[in-house]
């Protein structure tokens, strides 16, 4: 098989991907706007054939250069990880006659208004909401969701430009921070515990799944700096609510007619034990998470991703063996890396259940906390009991820390 990834190199976890594809089999051609020496090395040994298209974003011009591409294979998939290269990903497709997304299709997943009117055509639970284009259309949307209320971009990813909103005044102060947004999502504010379920498909069944906790919120972890947000990979998959939870996002890839690769869906239990959906992605997650599934079963995701492609089927064994945890650290002030204080200590303290940590050195620029989870840097720990990781994750979060000035 011969797959065509877009944009190879990037974002980071990308070209983890692009060498897990090599390695179930699949020869992998790649076309992007980097220049071949600045692909990472992951990406660049694992392509059988690279072509540098400086302008990507122009749908034909990529079409055209593809076309003329002097590469004697044919090919059989054109695959994008990337959300912001979705829909050119599809106009490929649809131009070569290659399976996957249609333009159509790709809409349900990048348009939020589109997916949740598709799901609540399917009977799956979901925010009450309302597609606004002006300031009134938002004040009537809010009638009919009630208050609390989220408001976020018809097309986004990350919690971006996401906002939570308690009254009707506080959403006519928000109205002016909207003008530059096209087209909004206002919806019923879900109270309750945020988890992700990831999936591996093929043919539209999920092959493997897996749950991530955010802790807290994704969107407390994207709107407040002090938060140390927290995704821990869950071992134990049982309860009840899990379980709900997967029929309900098996529900979710019918309803949206997604067929093979990776998707990424959001999803909450509520205090009165209800399973609600959030959103789904056509893509994997970031923020590390491939390694973290890969740690918490002990195999590679990556490759399990090219096996679904090529054989529709894995090939590796699943064994959920671990609760893996990233704790993302933000310095306290702002300017460059003064010093970090409690490492030695954390280290102790974790002892085998510490995997790695990776945090700014002194000297190094503050990131820009609210466009990265990545932040200043993680830690990364692992443990088979759930509440043994919880308290390592809390001694993280206390204990180590990072200042800037």
């Amino acid at each position: 098989m011969n797959v065509l990834v877009i944009q190879p190199g990037f974002p980071a976890e990308i070209p983890y991907f692009v060498r897990g594809l090599a390695r179930s089999g699949v020869r992998v051609l790649g076309v992007g706007d980097q220049p071949a020496a600045m692909l990472p090395k992951a990406a660049r040994e694992a392509l059988t054939a690279y072509l540098h298209v400086p302008n990507i974003w122009d749908a034909g011009e990529l079409i055209r250069a593809l076309a003329a591409w002097d590469v004697p294979l044919k090919l059989h998939r054109v695959e994008c990880l990337w959300e912001a290269a979705m829909e050119l990903a599809a106009e490929v497709r649809q131009a070569f006659g290659l399976p996957g997304l249609t333009p159509y299709k790709t809409l349900l997943f990048r348009d939020k208004d589109l997916m949740r009117n598709a799901l609540d055509e399917a009977g799956i639970r979901n925010p009450r909401h309302a597609k606004a284009t002006t300031e009134s259309q938002i004040l009537e949307a809010a009638e009919h969701t009630g208050f609390p209320l989220i408001v976020k971009p018809v097309a986004g990813a990350g919690s971006a430009n996401t906002y939570r909103v308690d009254s009707r005044e506080e959403l006519r102060s928000l109205l002016p921070r909207l003008r530059g947004i096209e087209a909004v999502v206002v919806e019923e504010f879900i109270r309750g515990t945020e988890y992700t379920f990831d999936t591996v498909c093929a043919n539209g069944q999920i092959l493997f799944h897996n749950v991530e906790l955010y802790r807290p919120d994704m969107l407390s972890a994207r709107s407040i700096e002090s938060v140390c947000p927290q995704t821990i990979s869950l071992r134990d998959l049982s309860a009840s609510h899990f379980q709900r939870a997967k029929a309900m996002s098996q529900g979710v890839i019918e309803a949206l007619g997604y067929p093979t690769g990776f998707t990424h869906m959001e999803w909450f239990h509520t205090p009165e034990d209800e399973v609600v959906f959030g959103e789904i992605a056509a893509r994997p997650p970031g923020g590390n998470s491939g390694e973290l599934m890969n740690r918490t079963c002990d195999f590679d995701v990556y490759r399990a991703w090219g096996e679904a492609l090529l054989h529709g089927r894995l090939r590796q064994p699943v064994e959920r063996k671990y609760n893996v945890a990233m704790v993302f650290k933000r310095a306290r002030g702002q300017g460059r890396i003064q010093a970090i204080t409690g490492l030695r200590d954390t280290e102790a303290r974790l002892g085998d259940a510490l995997v790695r940590h990776e945090l700014l050195p002194p000297g190094s620029l503050r990131r820009n906390w609210k466009q990265t989870l990545l932040s200043d840097g993680f830690v990364m720990l692992r443990h088979p009991d759930l509440e043994t990781t919880l308290r390592l994750t809390d001694f993280v979060v206390e204990r180590l820390q990072l200042h800037a000035g």
